[in-house]
């Protein structure tokens, strides 16, 4: 039963490794009335799964649903503008998001590594605050977005990174818009690490390791299926 706040439910209501709710009951909610035209999520989700050996992590199937879709569905749910980065050969990612509330953009530069979808994203955001939310951590959920936004509303010129329980910084991470010229500048494989380098983050503790739980290879996603049933 879904309880709380907005699409996602309460943040209090998911036990640590929960997912969020199936993506197939899609809501694209304001999220109450909090302003929002400031803010872009950019869904990063252009790599090229090179270490999974010929399978793509972001199609693997979590709750019969691609991850590339559920992801995409947390983002939508918040209310907020969407974009989807996606290298240029990617056809059935694409296949994956379509009939959502999202803004796939088509990264020529994709190979190049994270800084071309930064660079891409900084360029389309028009201004705004950018999320950056990674599409390979499956334990992002409609509410730790909503979690996130939160702490970047009630500070919206500070970087705000999701953490873990234990306030180790993972992602999402919001860089507030005075630094998305910086974004712009960005080369290979980085991130957005130069850019936030001296910054002090606002963290927003996670329950369990879903800021930080990645999957990238076919033993990483063994192993969380393996811890989490799914």
């Amino acid at each position: 039963m879904r309880t709380g706040r907005g699409c996602g439910g309460s943040a209090l209501g998911r036990p640590p490794g929960a997912l969020p709710p199936d993506p197939r009951d899609i809501c694209t909610s304001k999220n109450g009335n909090r302003d929002l035209a400031g803010l872009v999520i950019l869904l990063c989700a252009a790599g090229s799964s090179r270490r999974m050996r010929g399978a793509d992590k972001l199609l693997e199937l979590v709750g019969s649903v691609p991850l590339l879709r559920r992801q995409a569905v947390a983002a939508a749910a918040q209310g907020v503008r969407v974009l989807v980065t996606l290298g240029p050969d990617q056809p059935l990612r694409a296949a994956a998001l379509e009939r959502l509330a999202v803004e796939p953009l088509v990264v020529p530069e994709a190979a190049e590594g994270m800084a071309a979808s930064l660079r891409a994203g900084a360029a389309a955001a028009e201004g705004a605050a950018l999320l950056v939310m990674l599409a390979d951590m499956p334990e992002i959920g409609a509410e730790d977005l909503a979690a996130v936004i939160a702490a970047h509303l009630a500070a919206p010129e500070a970087v705000v990174r999701a953490a873990g329980e234990d306030g180790t910084p993972g992602h999402p991470v919001v860089i507030p818009a005075r630094l998305l010229a910086g974004l712009t500048r960005l080369s290979g494989d980085q991130g957005a690490r130069e850019v936030l380098r001296g910054e002090a983050a606002v963290l927003v503790p996670l329950p369990g390791q879903r800021a930080l739980t990645d999957l990238d290879t076919p033993e990483d996603w063994a192993a969380w299926r393996a811890r989490t049933g799914l």
